[in-house]
């Protein structure tokens, strides 16, 4: 599976989420399953977007052919627009699956990892980081994706903000230290984002 991660600030919310509501449109489209987002908590005005596709080649081909006309009711409506794509490594509890209804927030998690030191922190992602989450009450879902140039997502679907609140409190640190993060980890962004229901197709 193939998961797009869009970033964007907005800079025309009305327009922007007018927008947004074109992209019912997708489900029709070979290969399509699945797309969701929200606000940032912690950033004013900034969106993202999650997609989900059954491959590479599916979703070029929706580049190739729909994906201008469906993005058109966007233009003009924000800047700074970050895509990335990843390749669905494993999943983060067990059976992912691109829905969004159940969840009330997503935690993404975006991290290059130093060279030389990916089977390791793959590695520590499954033993440690994965066992950890799944745990936590709250926890519905996620998924771990690579992307090339050394980059990583941890994509985790919560219940409610205040569960998420509780697994980081308690758990971040003596995890860290478990999993050597500082060793393998060059770089690390996160976000938690309130997701909007009118956005999930």
């Amino acid at each position: 599976m193939l998961v797009k991660w869009i970033r964007c600030t907005v800079t025309d919310r009305r327009g922007f989420e007018r927008g947004q509501r074109k992209w019912a449109g997708l489900p029709g489209e070979p290969g399509f399953r699945g797309q969701g987002g929200g606000w940032s908590r912690g950033r004013q005005g900034v969106a993202h977007v999650f997609a989900f596709w059954e491959s590479r080649s599916f979703y070029d081909s929706f580049m190739a052919r729909s994906h201008d006309r469906l993005a058109a009711a966007q233009t003009g409506t924000y800047t700074d627009a970050r895509v990335t794509l990843f390749d669905h490594r494993f999943d983060v509890k067990t059976g992912f699956e691109p829905r969004f209804s159940d969840a009330d927030v997503v935690r993404v998690a975006h991290t290059r990892v130093r060279e030389g030191r990916l089977e390791h922190f793959a590695l520590m992602q499954e033993k440690v980081w994965n066992p950890a989450m799944a745990g936590s009450p709250g926890m519905i879902r996620g998924l771990f994706g690579e992307a090339p140039g050394r980059e990583f997502l941890v994509l985790s679907m919560w219940r409610a903000a205040a569960e998420h609140g509780k697994y980081r409190q308690e758990r971040v640190e003596r995890l860290s230290l478990r999993a050597q993060t500082e060793a393998d980890v060059e770089a690390l962004t996160g976000d938690v984002v309130d997701l909007e229901p009118s956005w999930t197709v």
